[in-house]
């Protein structure tokens, strides 16, 4: 199974008015498990799972778009000015981890989808250099954002601070003191 259109909400549960976790892309290969009133449990390529409008989806293959050329840096700029939106993965709208995941699999390379998840996946590094992700997040708790650091104090991320979406700017003193690792990957 494949994803059919340009984007297509995946949530938590199914229904409308259910949280949006992630999205699916237009072609992103899936698999469906339970089918419930029109919707789909689906898993991602990168497994991460929810439900989907069944209208979303159509029968074939699928593949993940063509490798891109590149740093994650510039992959991640191409984002710049796009909206915040919790679970998004486009250009109309992104997330923090959609940010990260995006700028990867635009590379040609899956990473997970979460912040948290981001966070175990990667590998911790004590100095962190351009294009590292930056994980922030409360003593005893999961990671609950991440941002690219761009070198001299700067940071790439997507926050929905003050509507600002994908922005580069120095490092916001309110995430500093909650930063608690960097990770490469």
């Amino acid at each position: 199974m494949k994803c059919a259109v340009d984007a297509a909400p995946v949530r938590a549960a199914p229904r409308d008015d259910a949280e949006q976790v992630t999205q699916l892309l237009r072609g992103e290969p899936l698999r469906v498990g339970e089918r419930r009133d029109g919707w789909a449990r689906i898993v991602t390529a990168y497994e991460y799972p929810g439900w989907v409008l069944e209208s979303a989806l159509e029968e074939g293959p699928g593949e993940l778009p063509a490798r891109s050329c590149g740093s994650t840096l510039e992959q991640a700029r191409a984002y710049l000015g796009a909206p915040y939106e919790w679970g998004g993965m486009t250009e109309r709208g992104i997330d923090c981890s959609g940010l990260v995941h995006m700028a990867y699999r635009r590379l040609g390379r899956l990473v997970p989808r979460d912040a948290w998840q981001q966070e175990e996946a990667g590998r911790r590094v004590d100095e962190p250099e351009p294009g590292d992700v930056l994980v922030y997040g409360d003593p005893g708790s999961r990671a609950d954002h991440v941002a690219f650091w761009v070198g001299g104090g700067r940071i790439l991320h997507a926050t929905g601070r003050d509507s600002l979406g994908v922005v580069e700017e120095p490092e916001p003193p309110e995430l500093a003191v909650r930063r608690r690792s960097a990770v490469r990957f």
